[in-house]
């Protein structure tokens, strides 16, 4: 089944290329997704001026596929405690949950990045700090609250099922930084997982494990979102999660 749904996948993309409107939203679906959260969502550097989301980003590729309206509220550069600022106090947001039927989550990379950086930038160069402050950072965190209390509310507003994106390695295998990251992921996704199966209805999109080692496919050439293959696999595995294949 996920090998049909890939080449469904590929061939979306391909009319894509030839058919600008190819995804416009169906105004005949019953159905709405409603997806919230950063760049990947929004689709960053996929479209000619990232004014608005791209066409080829998963929530589109699944509104497509499962015959969906899709509402895409996905802000570059958005950490979790924006997307829960929002999610409380933004009219916008909160009556597109309310409407929504499937709601779509992807938030917490830039909090991470935001730890890496600091990280970085405080160890001065030495090796050892930097893996003694990033561990220390990330243990500090508040991402994991944040990401808990915007699926508390998101259940204020709607019994709709969520898939929860977790977190893939964003780096190339030719970048340092690859390693650095990657043995930090498990126990950052391991939180995701946890958050998914102790909240009802809401269910994990392991990019991690999709994306695996194969950022020359799935991540942007010195860039660190997906691709329009990396979209399409982020398509996947939500459709899956959500049972809408």
């Amino acid at each position: 089944m996920k090998k049909l749904i890939k080449t469904i996948v590929v061939v979306l993309l391909a009319s894509l290329l030839v058919s600008p409107g190819a995804f416009a939203k169906s105004d005949n679906a019953k159905e709405s997704l409603v997806a919230v959260g950063d760049s990947i969502p929004f689709g960053l550097n996929l479209g000619q001026t990232n004014q608005n989301p791209a066409k080829t980003s998963y929530p589109y590729l699944i509104g497509k596929l499962a015959d969906l309206r899709v509402r895409n509220l996905g802000v570059s550069g958005w950490q979790s405690d924006q997307l829960l600022e929002a999610l409380q106090n933004d009219q916008k947001y909160r009556q597109a949950i309310i409407h929504s039927d499937y709601v779509a989550v992807t938030i917490g990379n830039n909090d991470f990045l935001a730890i890496l950086r600091e990280a970085a930038i405080e160890s001065g160069g030495n090796q050892l700090a930097f893996q003694q402050l990033l561990a220390a950072k990330l243990n500090q965190s508040d991402v994991f609250s944040n990401i808990q209390q915007i699926i508390t509310e998101i259940r204020t507003l709607t019994d709709s099922p969520i898939v929860l994106y977790n977190v893939y390695n964003p780096f190339q295998l030719t970048d340092p930084l690859h390693y650095i990251v990657d043995p930090l992921l498990p126990d950052i996704n391991d939180a995701f997982a946890g958050l998914a199966f102790s909240n009802e209805d809401v269910y994990l999109a392991d990019a991690y494990t999709a994306f695996g080692n194969d950022q020359a496919l799935y991540v942007l050439p010195g860039d660190i979102h997906p691709s329009n293959a990396g979209q399409a696999k982020l398509a996947e595995i939500g459709l899956d999660a959500l049972g809408l294949y």
